[in-house]
């Protein structure tokens, strides 16, 4: 396992951006200098994140996301 983060990363099983073992050893977004909890994808390069707008689903089942833009820094959280 190496220790560089991807430029983009999501917390969802059906996207190509998906990563387990990554998201199992645990991934830190800071957006805008404030730790985020809630980011369901983010992409470092472009600049933005994708968070979850209140319990609205679409009409598969997967929660409503809306993108914020702004730095992004992503890191590894320690144990």
């Amino acid at each position: 396992m190496t220790d560089t983060l991807p430029d983009r990363l999501s917390s969802d099983p059906t996207s190509g951006f998906y990563d387990a073992a990554l998201l199992e050893r645990g991934v830190g977004v800071l957006f805008k200098g404030a730790e985020k909890t809630n980011v369901e994808e983010y992409c470092v390069s472009e600049g933005w994140i994708r968070v979850q707008a209140g319990k609205a689903k679409d009409r598969k089942g997967q929660p409503l996301t809306i993108k914020l833009k702004g730095p992004v820094e992503v890191f590894f959280k320690e144990d």
